[in-house]
C-alpha cells in the first residue's frame, strides 16, 4: 500500500460492502467488518485502481477560490437585537429603588 490515507479509505469501502452483505475474501477470526476489510487489504484480497484525473478534467485555479460575495449575491444577513445584560441588570435595580422610593413617600 502506497499511502496510510489510501488503506483507511479502501479499508472504510470494503467494509461498508461487509456491512451491506458482501462475503469476507479471507477467513478470520474476527466479526467486526473494519478488522475483516483490513485483514483483507494487509494480504492482497482486494483488487483496487488508482484512476488518474485527465488534465482537462481539472479545475483551473480560479474556478477552484471560494468568493463569499458571488455566493452570498446579494442576500442580506437579517439584523438582530442585542441585550447587554448588565444594562437589565442596571434596569431592574433602577425600578427596584424607583419602587421602594414611592412605597416610603407613601408612608410618609
Amino acid at each position: 500500500m502506497d499511502s496510510k490515507f489510501r488503506f483507511v479509505i479502501l479499508a472504510a469501502k470494503r467494509a461498508k460492502q461487509i456491512l451491506k452483505g458482501a462475503k469476507p475474501r479471507i477467513k478470520t477470526k474476527s466479526k467486526n467488518p473494519i478488522r475483516i476489510a483490513q485483514n483483507e487489504l494487509r494480504v492482497g484480497a482486494v483488487d483496487y485502481e488508482i484512476v488518474q484525473q485527465k488534465k482537462d478534467e481539472a479545475l483551473e485555479p480560479e474556478d477552484q477560490v471560494f468568493i463569499h460575495e458571488e455566493l452570498a449575491g446579494g442576500v442580506e444577513e437579517p439584523e438582530e437585537e442585542f441585550r447587554d445584560i448588565a444594562d437589565e441588570e442596571e434596569e431592574a435595580e433602577e425600578e427596584t429603588e424607583e419602587e421602594e422610593q414611592e412605597e416610603g413617600e407613601e408612608e410618609q
